[in-house]
């Protein structure tokens, strides 16, 4: 199967993540920190990533380092899993995912629906990179 990465402070919930992926027979990867996620991607480029957007350091991190892996490593698809919204309730949806701004395969609020997330990634995997409106 494929190797994820799942990037998120909040390490139990990585956890959780990881093994729900974890029992589809991907292989997955965590980090916690968002400033080492470019040289973690460049240590073992995976197939796919699983983003949140809040980090202790910046609330807006996650967009942030969508754009950063677009300009290093090109298509490598990302889903956003946040709970952004309930933070500052903006109404951030899918339809705001865009190539330049936002390059983004998906988004996925907090709590996540396991089945739904475990779908996304199917989805994400199989129609490759890029982003999904929607």
């Amino acid at each position: 199967m494929a190797y994820l990465l799942v990037v998120d402070d909040d390490e139990q919930f990585s956890s959780a993540v990881a093994r729900v992926l974890g029992a589809s027979g991907h292989d997955v990867g965590t980090e916690a920190e968002s400033g080492k996620v470019l040289a973690r991607i460049r240590e073992r480029r995976p197939d796919a990533i699983i983003l949140d957007v809040m980090f202790p350091e910046n609330d807006k991190a996650g967009f942030e380092l969508a754009r950063s892996i677009r300009r290093a490593f090109g298509e490598l698809p990302v889903l956003l899993l946040t709970a952004v919204n309930q933070a500052f309730p903006l109404g951030f949806s899918g339809k705001d995912l865009d190539a330049t701004w936002l390059p983004a395969y998906g988004f996925l609020e907090k709590p996540v629906d396991f089945e739904l997330l475990s779908a996304m990634v199917a989805d994400m995997l199989a129609h490759g990179s890029g982003t999904r409106a929607g």
